[in-house]
């Protein structure tokens, strides 16, 4: 049984991640900033669930974030480093610089200060999972994806990094890299509510769901310690990498 540590747990792969691990035996602490939805799964998955509120863009709640667990929790052998979101669709010089800095300070800085909080901890014990959520965005850029597109771009870039600060030790890190996915909140956010547009995404496709992301989690945990996963692309058939798109004139 591990200790399985999952930000951004109140809906989505959150939520999603959070039951598979404790169908898979595990305990998982979920954390995210809306305390109803937390109380929810936990009345849902019992005792093998911790709950927290825990907003990764506030850098002291990070920091105090451990030691302020239960003693019987703070041992964290797997890190699921799921919060994150993409925010417009418009071109770049008429995005909300807001709206960028959010990403960022979600996609990016929350990400490598929850992953500083709980390295250490493995090194000590030369035990340890981190699993970063990155995106199809990261590899392949497409219109209106600017900075979401270039926030995945540093998980995936981050995440082999660490595998070079870490060789030799058995701490697996790997960069989970989905494709079109509904069933999550992820369109509702980016459209700030619109559900019509946010539906439109995803009309006329079989989309993956956030329990096929979970299925590839488990899987992930479930491999021996000395075998690492740099990262995974996942695509439902509905979905493939496209050529070059060239503008022509007349």
């Amino acid at each position: 049984m591990k200790t399985i540590l999952v930000t951004g747990a109140t809906a989505g792969f959150g939520a999603a991640f959070a039951r598979r691990f404790v169908k898979d035996g595990h305990r998982v602490i979920a954390t995210g900033r809306r305390v109803e939805r937390l109380e929810a799964l936990k009345g849902e998955l019992g005792e093998a669930l911790h709950t927290a509120r825990l907003d990764v863009r506030d850098k002291d709640a990070i920091a105090g974030f451990v030691p302020g667990l239960p003693p019987a929790w703070q041992r964290i052998d797997v890190l699921v480093n799921n919060a994150g979101l993409a925010l417009g669709l418009g071109p770049a010089w008429e995005a909300d610089l807001d709206e960028w800095d959010t990403m960022v300070a979600t996609n990016v800085t929350g990400l490598i200060h929850m992953t500083r909080a709980i390295l250490p901890q493995m090194v000590e014990r030369d035990d340890g999972v981190i699993l970063n959520l990155g995106s199809v965005a990261g590899e392949y850029p497409y219109p209106g994806g600017h900075v979401y597109g270039g926030t995945k771009a540093f998980v995936r870039q981050f995440s082999l990094n660490l595998r070079a600060d870490l060789v030799g030790r058995n701490i697996r890190v790997t960069d989970i890299e989905p494709g079109l996915v509904g069933g999550s909140e992820f369109s509702q956010v980016r459209f700030h509510g619109d559900e019509a547009r946010a539906q439109a995404v995803y009309k006329g496709t079989t989309p993956l769901n956030p329990d096929d992301i979970a299925e590839a989690a488990s899987w992930l945990v479930s491999l021996p310690p000395h075998m690492n996963i740099n990262r995974i692309e996942m695509m439902p058939t509905c979905q493939a990498s496209s050529g070059f798109t060239i503008k022509r004139q007349g």
